[in-house]
């Protein structure tokens, strides 16, 4: 092979490499970007009484955090929000998921969910959620009154969360 052969192999081989590292942070952007649009689309819904998706684009907009109408529904599913009553809003614990001390779950990055729980209920909670052996759950850990549970693999917060709720339910 002469030296002109494996220039041009050299320069394909960079171009590459280059393409697969562009590609790369890309998707990690995307990623950062989903993260901080879901953490201010659930900060909004908590802080305000939202009844559109354009209204929370709108808000998301005026935040400066870009979002359109699909992704801000895709974020909706994926985190679990509700409409209640004609307003976005976080699922609540039912009578019998309360009475056992789970009262919220919310997905926090791709691989975690943080329960809220009764005081001094968060261990018993873990430790049912342990016992229910789901394959999305990595593990649990408890304080006085959170729960953060580990997830297996990336986005299945929402599977995980009905899950959790059926067996609170």
């Amino acid at each position: 092979m002469n030296i002109e052969t494996r220039a041009h192999y050299c320069d394909f081989a960079l171009n590459r490499l280059q393409s697969v590292i562009m590609h790369s942070l890309c998707m990690m952007a995307a990623l950062i970007n989903r993260r901080k649009r879901q953490q201010k689309t659930l900060a909004l819904i908590q802080a305000r009484r939202i009844t559109t998706q354009q209204k929370l684009l709108h808000l998301l907009e005026r935040a400066g955090i870009p979002a359109t109408q699909s992704s801000v529904s895709r974020d909706l599913d994926e985190l679990g929000i509700i409409k209640h009553r004609g307003f976005y809003t976080l699922p609540r614990a039912t009578n019998g998921a309360s009475a056992r001390g789970l009262l919220s779950l919310v997905p926090a990055g791709d691989y975690m969910l943080v329960a809220r729980c009764e005081p001094g209920l968060a261990s018993s909670v873990a430790v049912e959620i342990d016992r229910a052996r789901f394959s999305e759950i990595a593990g649990t850990v408890a304080g006085e009154d959170t729960i953060f549970v580990a997830l297996s693999k990336p986005n299945l917060q929402r599977a995980t969360t009905r899950k959790i709720w059926e067996l609170f339910g």
